[in-house]
C-alpha cells in the first residue's frame, strides 16, 4: 500500500494527476460528492441550529470503506478536490465520512492539472479551510430549506409534483419579465432615408442616411420630393483617430457567453467540454471569476506573441476582477502551454480550446488602431443632412487573432468610405424611404442570461449551468427556435426624377435558441411575486450571495445568516399555506356564440386549458387542452373555440370511423382503436380524408418495419432486419448493428445483410491490440468505449480514442468499474 494517497475527485484528473508524480503516490477518485443531505427528509434540525444530517450516497458506501482502507495505510493523504467552496467541501465530507485521521491530512490546490502545478502543490500543502466549507453548507442548507417548504405552497396553491428553488426562482422572473415586456411592446413605424450618391465623376459612390426619421408617409414624400431638384455637396469630412482594446481572458460567464455566439454550444455543453480540458491537463480551472494571469502565463504569452505576429503585437496587461469574493489567487481560464496552439481532441473540444487560446493570446495584445470618418451632406433648402460613417482599422492589433462576437441587439461598425473632398458634388442614384418597425426587447438567450445574472451579483461560477439547466428540466423554461411573421412595408423611391411607391413584404420576429417562460413558469412566478417578495427580489438574492461570500471571508457565522433568513422565510410559508388564493393564471376570453356561456384559458391540474361554461351543482363545464403552440397569455377567443371543435369525424376507412382529435401529447388520428399522431406543423382542423389515410398507411409500415424480418441463418444464428426507435438494424447472435438512417430494410436480402456485418465489425473497431485479440476500442451509440469481449468499460474524458496503448487500456479496465446493463425485472408470479 502506498505511502502517500491523494484523492480527487474525478477519474479523469486522477489519471492526469499519476503521469506526473511518482510511484511513492497513489491517487484515486472519489467520483463526486460522497455525502449529501437525505433525498426524502429535510435533514436539517431546525430547532438546534439548523445542524444538517447528511447521508452517505448509497452508491458511494463501498467506495468510502474501500478510502477508509487505504487511507488508514497511508503516512499521508493528500486531498487534492477542485480549489473552490465545492471542491472544499467534498474534501471535508471525504474525511468525515471516511474517518480519516486530521492529523495525516493534507490540502493541496492547484488552478492547472500539470507536473510544475502538482509539485508546486504538494511543496506547499495548506489546512482544509473550515470557512469556505461552511459557505458551500450555507447555500446547500438555505437551498434545501427553500425548496423543501415553497415546494409543497406550490403543490396546494398551483399545481401538483412542482418545484421551486431560491436562484432558478429569480432566473426564471428575469424571462417571464422579458416576455410581459415584449407582449406589452406596441411597435410603431418611422420611415428612414437613405441615399445612394456618386461622384460627378462616376468614380466614387457611397451610401448616407438622413439625421432625421419621419412619422408619417406624407412628411417621408414631402422631404423625397424636395431632393428631386436639389443639388448635394459635401459639407464636411471629418476624420476621427479611435482604438479599441481587448476583452479580458476568459471567466466561466464570459467563457460560456463567447461559446454561445461563436460555437453554438449551450451553457451546460461548454462546461462539459470545459471540465474535460482541465482534467486532460489542457487548460486551467473552468469555474472562476478571476480576470488574473500568472506571471509564467503573461511570460509564455508575450513570447508567442512576438514569435508569431511580432514586437510591435505586445502590449502586456494586467486585469483586475471587480466583483467581490473573486480570488486572485485563481486565474482566468487559460491553456496550461500557451505553445500549444491547438490540442488533438474531438471536434467540440478542440473548438472550444482554441477560442481559450486565441482569447488569452488577444488579451495581451496591442489596440487596434481605427480611423472613423464622417462624410456630412446638406440637401439645400432643408435642415436635415446626410450622413455618411464609416470605419477603417489602420492596425490590426489583437485583432490580427480575435474579434469578439456582439449580441444581436449591438450595431455593426460600417466599412471603408471612399476617397471624397470637401466641397465635391455628389449627384443622387436613389434616395428611398422605407417603412421600419421599432422592435421589441429581445429574449434572453442563455448566454445573454448568464451575463444579466452576473451583472444582478445572482449566483456564482459555478451555478450558472445548473440554473439555466434546472428551469427547463422543470418545465418552467422552454429553449427553442421560432419562425417569424411576415408584415408589409412602404417604400418610396426617388430615382431618374420619379417617385414610385411600393409595397414589399419583410420577415420579423424569427427566434432562435430563445428562452421562452412556460405557461407553469409564468403562473408559478406570478404566485410567488404576489407571495413571497423577498424570495423573489433580485438585490435580496444577490444580497444573499454576499452573505456567502463574507462567510468564505470569515467575518459571518453560517448558522447566524441561515437563522437571519429562515425566520422571517418561515413565517411568510405559514401565512401563504393559510391566506393565499389558488392561482391558476386564469383569464375570460369572451363568450361562446352558441351557448352564452364564458369562455376561459387557464392551468389545470394536467397543463394549460380552455373551459366553457361555470362549476355549478348542476352543471360542469366543457374542457379542452391548448395546443403545444398555444399559451394562456396570448390565446384569442377564436382560437380557443376551434378547439372545441375537436374531435371531428372524418367519414370511414375500411368499414372504421376516422376522426381527429386533440389529446395529452398533441393532435392525433383516431382510427377504429388505433392512434396516428399528426406530424408537428401540420393544422389537425386542415387533415381531411386523403390526408388522414396517408397517415394510417405510414404507420402501419413503420409498424411492421418494427418487428424483426428473418433473412435467414448467418454461422449457425437467426440474421434478421428491423426499424426501432433509433433506426433500421440488423439482429444477429444477440447484438443489434446499427444500419445506415436510409437504408430499406424491406429491400435487404441476407447476402447483403451479412456483407454489412462483416464491414462493421471493422467499421466500428477504433482500435485492436495484438496482445489481446479481445481488447477493443469501439465505437458505440453513446460514443467511444472500451472492451474485453466480456464487459464494457467507459473512457476517461479528454482523451483520444484512436490513441490508446494497449497498457493504457489495461489500466482503464484495471481502475474502472465495468458499465452496468439495465436489466428488466420480471413481474412477480401471480399468487393462485
Amino acid at each position: 500500500m502506498s505511502k502517500n494517497l491523494i484523492i480527487v475527485e474525478s477519474p479523469a484528473k486522477a489519471k492526469t494527476i499519476q503521469k506526473f508524480i511518482s510511484k511513492d503516490y497513489e491517487v484515486i477518485s472519489s467520483k463526486g460528492h460522497v455525502r449529501d443531505l437525505p433525498k426524502k427528509d429535510l435533514g436539517i434540525d431546525v430547532v438546534k441550529n439548523f445542524m444538517p444530517k447528511y447521508e452517505i450516497l448509497d452508491d458511494k458506501k463501498k467506495l468510502i470503506e474501500e478510502i477508509r482502507t487505504m487511507a488508514n495505510g497511508a503516512e499521508t493523504v493528500w486531498l487534492a478536490t477542485d480549489d473552490d467552496r465545492e471542491g472544499e467541501a467534498i474534501s471535508w465530507h471525504l474525511m468525515e465520512s471516511a474517518k480519516i485521521d486530521p492529523a495525516k491530512v493534507k490540502r493541496i490546490v492547484f488552478h492547472e492539472i500539470t507536473k510544475p502545478a502538482i509539485e508546486h502543490a504538494l511543496a506547499h500543502p495548506r489546512e482544509l479551510d473550515i470557512d469556505l466549507v461552511n459557505a458551500q453548507q450555507a447555500r446547500r442548507i438555505l437551498d434545501r430549506l427553500v425548496g423543501f417548504e415553497l415546494s409543497p405552497v406550490l403543490w396546494k396553491k398551483v399545481k401538483p409534483q412542482l418545484s421551486a428553488g431560491r436562484v432558478q426562482s429569480v432566473a426564471v422572473k428575469l424571462i417571464v419579465e422579458r416576455e410581459h415586456e415584449i407582449q406589452a411592446f406596441q411597435s410603431t413605424s418611422q420611415f428612414r432615408i437613405l441615399g445612394d450618391f456618386v461622384s460627378k465623376d462616376q468614380k466614387a459612390e457611397l451610401q448616407a442616411e438622413l439625421n432625421k426619421k419621419f412619422d408619417q408617409k406624407e412628411d417621408a414624400r414631402s422631404f423625397i420630393e424636395a431632393c428631386e431638384n436639389a443639388t448635394f455637396t459635401i459639407e464636411s469630412i471629418e476624420k476621427q483617430p479611435g482604438k479599441r482594446s481587448p476583452s479580458a481572458p476568459f471567466t466561466t460567464s464570459t467563457l460560456q457567453q463567447e461559446a454561445a455566439r461563436k460555437l453554438g454550444f449551450s451553457v451546460t455543453k461548454t462546461m462539459i467540454v470545459a471540465q474535460q480540458l482541465y482534467e486532460a491537463g489542457y487548460i486551467t480551472y473552468m469555474r472562476t471569476d478571476s480576470l488574473n494571469l500568472s506571471e509564467i502565463a503573461i511570460h509564455d504569452t508575450r513570447e508567442q506573441i512576438q514569435a508569431l505576429y511580432g514586437e510591435e503585437y505586445h502590449k502586456e496587461r494586467r486585469y483586475v476582477t471587480k466583483s467581490k469574493g473573486a480570488q486572485e489567487a485563481h486565474e482566468a481560464i487559460r491553456p496550461t502551454m500557451m505553445s500549444n496552439h491547438t490540442i488533438p481532441a474531438d471536434t467540440f473540444a478542440k473548438r472550444l480550446y482554441e477560442l481559450i487560446w486565441k482569447r488569452t493570446i488577444a488579451s495581451q495584445m496591442s489596440d487596434a488602431k481605427l480611423e472613423r470618418t464622417i462624410i456630412t451632406i446638406p440637401v439645400k433648402g432643408r435642415e436635415e443632412k446626410f450622413v455618411a460613417t464609416g470605419e477603417v482599422i489602420l492596425f490590426q492589433g489583437f485583432l490580427k487573432v480575435y474579434f469578439e462576437s456582439k449580441d444581436e441587439d449591438e450595431d455593426e461598425v460600417k466599412g471603408l468610405l471612399p476617397p471624397l473632398k470637401n466641397g465635391e458634388e455628389l449627384v443622387y442614384k436613389t434616395i428611398e424611404a422605407v417603412q421600419r418597425y421599432a422592435q421589441p426587447a429581445v429574449r434572453y438567450t442563455e448566454a445573454s442570461l448568464v451575463k444579466k445574472l452576473e451583472e444582478l451579483g445572482i449566483g456564482r461560477p459555478s451555478t450558472y449551468a445548473p440554473t439555466i439547466s434546472v428551469i427547463q428540466k422543470r418545465e418552467y423554461v422552454l429553449k427553442e427556435s421560432r419562425p417569424g411573421k411576415e408584415r408589409e412595408i412602404l417604400k418610396l423611391t426617388l430615382k431618374n426624377g420619379e417617385i414610385r411607391e411600393s409595397v414589399k413584404t419583410e420577415k420579423y420576429g424569427n427566434e432562435k435558441d430563445k428562452l421562452f417562460p412556460t405557461d407553469i413558469g409564468i403562473v408559478v412566478n406570478d404566485y410567488l411575486q404576489h407571495n413571497f417578495e423577498d424570495i423573489m427580489d433580485y438585490s435580496f438574492t444577490a444580497e444573499v450571495e454576499k452573505k456567502f461570500d463574507d462567510i468564505a471571508e470569515g467575518s459571518v457565522g453560517w448558522q447566524q445568516m441561515i437563522d437571519t433568513f429562515y425566520g422571517k422565510f418561515h413565517e411568510t410559508v405559514d401565512q401563504a399555506i393559510a391566506y393565499s388564493t389558488k392561482a391558476s393564471g386564469e383569464r375570460l376570453l369572451g363568450t361562446d356564440p352558441q351557448s352564452g356561456k364564458n369562455v376561459y384559458v387557464k392551468l389545470g391540474r394536467y397543463g394549460p386549458m380552455a373551459q366553457i361554461g361555470e362549476q355549478t351543482a348542476e352543471e360542469k363545464p366543457k374542457y379542452v387542452r391548448l395546443k403545444s403552440t398555444q399559451f394562456i397569455d396570448t390565446i384569442t377567443l377564436d382560437e380557443a373555440l376551434d378547439l372545441f371543435k375537436l374531435p371531428k369525424s372524418l367519414g370511414e376507412y375500411e368499414g372504421e370511423t376516422v376522426s381527429i382529435g386533440l389529446g395529452r401529447f398533441g393532435p392525433y388520428i383516431k382510427h377504429g382503436d388505433k392512434f396516428v399522431s399528426i406530424p408537428k406543423g401540420e393544422e389537425p382542423m386542415e387533415v381531411m380524408m386523403e390526408r388522414a389515410v396517408e397517415l394510417i398507411k405510414q404507420k402501419r409500415q413503420m409498424d411492421k418495419d418494427r418487428k424483426p424480418r428473418i433473412l435467414g441463418d448467418y454461422n449457425g444464428k437467426e440474421l434478421a432486419v428491423a426499424v426501432g426507435r433509433y433506426g433500421p438494424y440488423i439482429k444477429h447472435d444477440g447484438n443489434n448493428i446499427t444500419l445506415d438512417r436510409a437504408t430499406n430494410v424491406a429491400e435487404m436480402t441476407l447476402e447483403s445483410a451479412i456483407d454489412y456485418l462483416a464491414n462493421a465489425k471493422n467499421k466500428n473497431v477504433l482500435a485492436s491490440y495484438k496482445e489481446a485479440e479481445n481488447v477493443k476500442v469501439m465505437n458505440g451509440r453513446y460514443g467511444a468505449y472500451l472492451t474485453n469481449g466480456k464487459e464494457n468499460f467507459r473512457l476517461p474524458k479528454g482523451i483520444i480514442p484512436e490513441n490508446i496503448t494497449y497498457k493504457e487500456a489495461v489500466e482503464i479496465m484495471k481502475n474502472t468499474a465495468p458499465t452496468v446493463k439495465k436489466t428488466t425485472r420480471k413481474p412477480a408470479a401471480k399468487k393462485k
